[in-house]
């Protein structure tokens, strides 16, 4: 239908430069003040618009500090905040490579919709490849699987995306409210975590405080690391790679 629809449409292309990894693409800019209503609700004798109209008398201080109450001791990520984050969604729209999105597809407590795999996005170079001096080898490696995409594409469109790497870029959309951001940004922004959707999970926290204003949300998600991206993953893989020698050299 949508092919009959736009038959003429012609598939956007960035080469190889990136398009944003991260766009928050709607939001509620009185999620904050709902969320905050929710939580206080069960604790009020009166309705809930009037019990928004309390909290948004609250200063930004006060609004930190009924979330933190709310969300209480939380001694790691594994404890949930309560249901009252629900009361708020995001949408967010995503250009990541390939290999990132199979992480994040992973999520189930989260709505996520994407568009047919293919190479007009571009890829990704991981800078520990350029700094190794290999960028001359991967470059030649996508480029042969792009010219066996384009071999296959015409006539076998969906066979031909087995030929799109893992580096090549793929744009999709995540819906979830404030409750299922938590568990994803604190999850996948931790350090040992790849690289490319740490980026991912740091910007959209990022987002939901600069872009949506729900600083106090963003407060709440305590176990968010905002770190670097590389140094900690390289550290994890050598402490595996150490671990897999001993285990060999174990009689």
């Amino acid at each position: 239908m949508v092919d009959r629809l736009w038959p003429d449409e012609e598939p956007s292309s960035t080469g190889n430069v990136p398009a944003p990894e991260v766009t928050l693409l709607d939001f509620d800019p009185q999620g904050e003040d709902k969320v905050l209503a929710a939580a206080c609700f069960s604790h009020l004798e009166c309705s809930e618009r009037d019990a928004l109209a309390l909290v948004r008398r609250l200063s930004h201080n006060e609004r930190v500090a009924l979330l933190a109450a709310y969300v209480g001791d939380r001694r790691n990520r594994r404890h949930r905040p309560g249901r009252a984050f629900e009361r708020t969604d995001y949408r967010f729209e995503l250009v990541t490579d390939y290999g990132a999105f199979r992480d994040l597809q992973r999520h189930r407590m989260l709505t996520i919709e994407w568009q047919r795999l293919g190479i007009n996005l571009g890829y990704d170079m991981p800078e520990l490849v350029s700094e190794a001096g290999l960028s001359e080898g991967y470059t030649d490696a996508i480029e042969r699987a792009e010219d066996l995409y384009r071999t296959l594409a015409p006539e076998f469109g969906e066979q031909a995306t087995y030929a799109v790497a893992l580096a090549h870029r793929i744009r999709y959309v995540m819906q979830c409210n404030a409750r299922e951001a938590m568990h994803l940004i604190e999850l996948r922004s931790g350090s040992q975590g790849h690289p490319s959707y740490r980026r991912v999970a740091q910007q959209m926290h990022r987002e939901i405080a600069e872009r949506a204003g729900h600083h106090a949300l963003a407060d709440a998600m305590s176990f968010v690391d905002h770190g670097s991206t590389d140094l900690e993953r390289l550290e994890s893989e050598r402490r595996s790679e150490r671990r897999r020698a001993e285990k060999s050299a174990t009689p």
